[in-house]
């Protein structure tokens, strides 16, 4: 029986046995939608023995991938996300429109888009293969909490591996924060995000401050591949804010004491608390320091999102030999 096995041609691994004299065939693929035309280019005319066969085939691979794969690339060129997102992680900018040049045919389905727009998540293709995103517009509130865990649950059950795009300054804080539940509904999203059962893969695009590092998964809870941009920060807060509550406490100190506040010696550990955050959370200083797995090109995002997902998916299936041997020096 003629056979073409194991074929390697991109993420798509085609294995077909095609038979003879009346024997039948049987095909088998990991993924139906494209593996169908891969087969055919991969085997030649004489190994089909009914012609009627071949040409069922590639009217299936012609109508599943026009179907279900329009356009393998994205509309947009992945060298404007350089001028998307601005060099400062405290200039505003879309997040869509990070998304829109890294999927395919920058279609993205978003879920439940009016319900929160600071936390946007949704589902998309990435070189053909189902891939979930989870966002950042500003801080993460109370309905973003909900909406994430909610569509994190949703995609554990669908099989489908989740990419955060971190750049937030945390959760929200305040009052009506408070009062609205922040505490309770943000521990829903954090243990949606440790719970999750699929593969799931961080990039800092942007800042990455406080509890929002966890809820956005960050290192603490062991996505499958973690890097950064360059222009990405990862800190306990920005360093304005902890200088400022630095010299508030400070000067409350001296008031208390009934003394006057020492302006120019509270403005120098000011201006130092300073210095020392923007040191510190850098993203060469956090890859030193093995907080991510790297710091990439931003153009190079997609192409580095569809090789770690091509290993994500194939953990699923590579069987794992036990270790027999017994504990010995070597």
């Amino acid at each position: 029986m003629p056979l073409a096995r194991g074929a390697l041609l991109g993420p798509y691994r085609v294995e077909a046995e095609i038979g003879s004299g009346g024997m039948g065939h049987v095909f088998r693929a990991t993924d139906t939608r494209l593996d169908r035309a891969v087969a055919i280019k991969v085997l030649p005319e004489h190994r089909w023995s009914d012609p009627q066969l071949r040409l069922r085939f590639e009217r299936e691979a012609r109508a599943l991938s026009s179907l279900s794969h329009p356009n393998l690339c994205s509309l947009y060129d992945i060298g404007e996300l350089c001028g998307v997102v601005p060099p400062s992680h405290k200039d505003p900018y879309d997040v869509r429109e990070v998304i829109a040049r890294l999927v395919d045919g920058s279609d993205f389905l978003e879920f439940k888009g009016l319900y929160d727009q600071q936390t946007i998540c949704g589902w998309a293709e990435i070189e053909g293969e189902p891939v979930a995103f989870i966002g950042n517009n500003g801080p993460i509130t109370t309905q973003g909490s909900v909406k994430a865990a909610q569509f994190i649950q949703l995609c554990c059950q669908q099989g489908t591996p989740i990419v955060y795009l971190q750049n937030t300054t945390g959760y929200m804080v305040g009052t009506e924060a408070e009062r609205g539940g922040i505490v309770k509904h943000g521990s829903k999203m954090i243990q949606a995000v440790a719970n999750a059962t699929v593969p799931q893969i961080t990039i800092v695009i942007g800042g990455s401050f406080g509890a929002g590092n966890y809820g956005m998964c960050g290192r603490t809870y062991d996505p499958r591949f973690i890097f950064a941009w360059p222009n990405s920060r990862t800190a306990v807060m920005g360093g304005e804010q902890a200088a400022g509550v630095m010299r508030t406490v400070t000067e409350q100190k001296f008031l208390r004491e009934g003394k006057e506040p020492p302006k120019e010696q509270i403005d120098k550990m000011y201006k130092s608390i300073v210095e020392q955050f923007d040191k510190e959370s850098t993203a060469l200083y956090g890859t030193a320091h093995l907080w991510d797995d790297g710091i990439i090109d931003p153009r190079d995002t997609r192409r580095v999102l569809a090789f770690t997902l091509s290993i994500a998916r194939e953990s699923l299936v590579r069987p794992l030999n036990p270790i027999t041997f017994g504990v010995a020096r070597m």
